[in-house]
């Protein structure tokens, strides 16, 4: 299964290690890292290696890992209480 990156793309970007990122866990399709600009503790984003705009776009092995990685992480850092969210295009402030 390959992964498909857009170049212009910042999350394609910070995959391909052309925007550094403190990685949090990485396998042949979803990255994950912490962002630049936490909201809380721990604020991490865990994307799919397959550049799309929308969920809906991604082949569903690309989405296979996403929340099992998310539970890895909530508890790696211990976390009681945290959000997971999705957010996609302008009405969720993506553009």
């Amino acid at each position: 299964m390959a992964s498909k990156l857009a170049v212009e793309c910042v999350f394609c970007k910070i995959i391909r290690g052309e925007i550094p990122s403190v990685k949090l866990f990485e396998t042949a399709t979803t990255f994950a890292f912490l962002d630049i600009g936490p909201l809380s503790e721990g604020h991490a984003l865990v994307v799919p290696k397959f550049h799309a705009e929308k969920m809906h776009q991604l082949p569903d092995e690309f989405l296979a890992e996403s929340m099992p990685v998310a539970k890895k992480i909530a508890t790696a850092l211990g976390a009681d209480n945290y959000n997971i969210l999705q957010n996609n295009g302008r009405l969720a402030h993506q553009e």
